[in-house]
């Protein structure tokens, strides 16, 4: 199964049309399945509040991810995030996530990410960054 971790920054360019939205469009349409934490959601929204999208239209486009929703804390992946490279919280958490959710099978769950930080480290902790 083609299985990806989707960060919120490459969403959000796919729903702002950003330069290059088709291309990232196409790119997440071709997984079987896509995952994301809780934290995507409230990025997403907080976002399309602001920029006046409508949270009907986001939440539809929402409703096809799987949410990571950890059992326990991940400090554990957060301190193997920091190790290798410094991020911001809510970037480290994202990649703390797909971490968790890898579970030891990094190179079959793609990192998708715009932010260039982000992808250096998920593909330094080996997951493919596409």
């Amino acid at each position: 199964m083609r299985a990806a971790y989707l960060d919120t920054s490459f969403l959000l360019a796919i729903l702002f049309d950003e330069p290059g939205a088709a291309g990232f469009s196409r790119k997440l349409g071709g997984y079987e399945q896509v995952f994301s934490s809780d934290l995507l959601t409230a990025e997403t929204l907080a976002a399309a509040v602001r920029e006046r999208l409508d949270v009907g239209m986001v939440m539809t486009v929402l409703d096809p991810l799987s949410l990571v929703l950890p059992h326990r804390s991940l400090d554990r992946e957060m301190r193997e995030v920091l190790a290798v490279g410094y991020l911001r919280g809510a970037d480290a958490w994202h990649v703390a996530c797909a971490l968790f959710l890898a579970d030891g099978r990094r190179s079959e769950l793609a990192f998708l990410s715009r932010d260039v930080s982000q992808r250096r480290l998920a593909r330094r902790l080996g997951f493919p960054t596409p």
